[in-house]
Order: C-alpha cells, then sequence, then structure tokens
C-alpha cells in the first residue's frame, strides 16, 4: 500500500482509493482490482528540498535587489509647478479625498524651497 499525504493507492493497481478516513485499521477495498488495502494516511510524510533544487530567475537576482532606507522613500510626489513665493520650479504635491465620495479631491501643494503652501479641489 502506498500513501503521499492524505492520499492512499492500491498496492497491486494503483488506482487512487476512495474513503480514506485516517483510521489505520480502516480497510479500503480497491475499485479496480479488488485488493483490500489498510488506510495508512494517517503517518505524516515531510519532505525537504535545498533552495538549489528549484531554480528561480529572481532568486537568482536576489544580489542586485537593492535596500530602501526611510531617506529613500519619497512620501509626496513631485510636480513641475513655479511657486509663486519664491519661484522655485518643483512643488511637492499629494491628494486626500476630504469631501463625499462623488466629489473630486484636494490636491496640496508645498514649495520644496519655502514654506509656502497651498491647495486647490478637483
Amino acid at each position: 500500500m502506498a500513501a503521499i499525504g492524505s492520499l492512499v493507492f492500491c498496492t497491486d493497481c494503483g488506482n487512487l482509493l476512495d474513503g480514506s478516513s485516517g483510521n489505520e485499521k480502516a480497510i479500503l477495498k480497491c475499485d479496480v482490482c479488488g485488493t483490500e488495502n489498510r488506510d495508512t494516511s494517517a503517518s505524516t510524510i515531510t519532505t525537504r528540498s535545498k533552495p538549489s533544487a528549484f531554480p528561480s530567475a529572481l532568486r537568482s537576482k536576489r544580489s542586485a535587489v537593492q535596500t530602501l532606507t526611510k531617506e529613500d522613500v519619497q512620501k509626496d510626489a513631485v510636480i513641475q509647478q513655479t511657486c509663486s513665493e519664491c519661484g522655485s520650479k518643483e512643488m511637492r504635491y499629494y491628494t486626500q479625498q476630504l469631501r463625499g465620495a462623488d466629489e473630486g479631491t484636494t490636491v496640496f501643494y508645498s514649495c520644496m524651497v519655502c514654506p509656502h503652501k497651498f491647495s486647490t479641489n478637483n
């Protein structure tokens, strides 16, 4: 008799046996050849494999993966817009839904050079 996990196969013909309950005293009869087999699905089979057993393109590129720090993460997007206070060519912005779901979002702008901030409703 052969068992793989909870699947039990006939020892004579290899047919998958129905009615496996995990009870080692139970007898399962093969529908194909009629052989009676013990239910051995209760036994636990653990297999282990090395990472090299399954080649992966991602695993081979693991050394090329960059690690980001908190300083690397940019929280606000940058847009090419001139600040009305200092004339800087870039401003940071983010959007937030402040009103009803059927209305547009509010866009908050802040200058990257001076403390000037403003918002617009879309």
